[in-house]
């Protein structure tokens, strides 16, 4: 498999739990650009925001939040049969002790890492073969 391209997203994010049966946040979610996501589960419904809408999420006050995370993605489009590429990307990160929260779409995948750690994950990233295509 060819080298993946790694981009890093823009913008600061929060990930924030409610409890499962919280009325989803539309309202939020309306005034959105750019990364979010949204995930619930019989124990929880977690969100992954920009940290500059907080000041717009009334149930804010009510949620976990664990704020100052930055995405990476997978540049592209990843084929369902392709295995192992959240694996390739999180075991060099996990051997240097950086945290991860690992996040899937359709279409490609995306790592949150703390701000504090961004560099030196990419660091780590490149060393293992992966491009990175805007770090500055």
């Amino acid at each position: 498999m060819p080298a993946l391209q790694l981009q890093v997203l823009p913008g600061v994010l929060a990930i924030l739990r409610l409890p499962p049966n919280h009325p989803l946040p539309t309202t939020v979610f309306s005034a959105l650009n750019g990364f979010w996501a949204m995930t619930r589960t019989p124990d929880e419904l977690s969100l992954v925001l920009p940290e500059a809408a907080l000041a717009s999420f009334a149930d804010a006050e009510t949620a976990l939040i664990d704020g100052g995370w930055q995405a990476i993605g997978v540049v592209g489009t990843l084929d369902f049969a392709l295995t192992g590429i959240l694996a390739s990307l999180a075991l060099p990160l996990a051997d240097v002790g950086i945290s991860i929260f690992a996040l899937s779409t359709f279409d490609t995948d995306y790592l949150l890492v703390k701000a504090n750690t961004l560099m030196s994950a990419l660091t780590v990233l490149k060393a293992h073969g992966f491009i990175i295509i805007n770090a500055d």
